[in-house]
């Protein structure tokens, strides 16, 4: 059997391999933490060599998705935060992550425009970069340094992390277009790279939840619930914002799938680490709805298949 058969073969089950992974080994995954960011920086500089300058637009659509993105993830904070403010931090993190770095190849395999995804891809994660220090101020009080302190401090850990691969793609195409463009053309290492930060990050937070007191289960348990519910809630709302401007399904992806790896990991960093509990359950819910539409696809496209021969019969 060929190497790409066995990749083929093995790609399924990356995720769930990743996940159980990270929980069986949550214990030496905590020396490996360091190596988090790196990944992160890789895969986002990846996915931003997708695109090409000239194809970069930013429509109405993408306004429409961001708008829900920082809105909705303020609205569901304070909507939330009367039941519990790590309740209220594990739902809003689900709303506020920016785009999956896979969300392009996802996006691509059920129709959709790569370049509107991965343009909204760009346009989010500099936003977050920007908004999410000084939102994660609001949302995680209790420091004794000041406001503009404490904003400015995550901002310098988390920024490089989202805009220095986007600086290093864009001066990648300029001064070496060759290289940009074969960069661009090999993204299905970036799938291996976040199935391994998926195992380290699931490790770092089941090490935080299995040092948690079982108390805390019923509160573990509506996190998951409230991300399963918010994960089906931006699915819906980006389809109608993509159905408006005539690409559903690059709306959805854009808005829907999450770079989750992100988000457990600014959870953990930056919020009440318990709380990396919503979006390590969206990994779940948004692969479980991505699994459902790309096996929808494929049998609808067999069936289109298996008609056409019959449609030219009987011309």
């Amino acid at each position: 059997m060929s190497l790409t058969n066995i990749q083929r073969r093995l790609k399924p089950f990356m995720l769930p391999i990743a996940i159980l992974g990270g929980f069986l080994f949550y214990k030496p995954i905590a020396m490996m933490q360091w190596a988090v960011p790196y990944l992160i920086f890789t895969m986002l500089f990846l996915t931003f060599c997708r695109v090409r300058p000239r194809d970069f637009r930013i429509e109405k659509m993408i306004w429409m998705l961001l708008a829900v993105q920082v809105v909705g993830s303020v609205a569901v904070f304070f909507a939330l935060r009367p039941f519990g403010l790590t309740f209220a931090q594990s739902v809003m993190i689900c709303v506020l992550c920016p785009t999956a770095t896979a969300a392009p190849v996802v996006t691509g395999l059920l129709g959709g425009s790569i370049a509107r995804v991965a343009s909204y891809s760009m346009v989010c994660n500099l936003t977050m970069a920007i908004f999410a220090p000084v939102f994660f101020v609001v949302a995680n009080p209790g420091t004794d340094i000041s406001f503009i302190e404490a904003s400015l401090g995550i901002a310098m850990h988390l920024a490089p992390l989202i805009v220095f691969p986007l600086c290093a793609a864009l001066l990648l195409y300029f001064t070496a277009p060759k290289v940009h463009a074969a960069i661009g053309s090999i993204q299905g290492v970036s799938f291996y790279l976040w199935a391994v930060s998926l195992f380290l990050v699931v490790g770092k937070a089941v090490g935080f939840v299995m040092s948690e007191p079982a108390s805390e289960i019923p509160a573990m348990t509506a996190m998951a619930v409230a991300a399963a519910v918010v994960c089906i809630a931006q699915f819906a709302i980006g389809r109608k914002i993509g159905r408006a401007c005539g690409d559903k399904i690059s709306a959805a992806q854009g808005l829907a799938q999450k770079n989750t790896v992100l988000g457990i990991w600014m959870s953990l960093n930056y919020l009440n680490p318990l709380s990396s509990i919503g979006p390590a359950a969206y990994i779940i819910w948004q692969n479980l709805v991505n699994s459902f539409q790309l096996f929808r696809k494929t049998r609808m496209d067999a069936a289109r298949k298996k008609d056409e021969p019959k449609a030219f019969s009987r011309r």
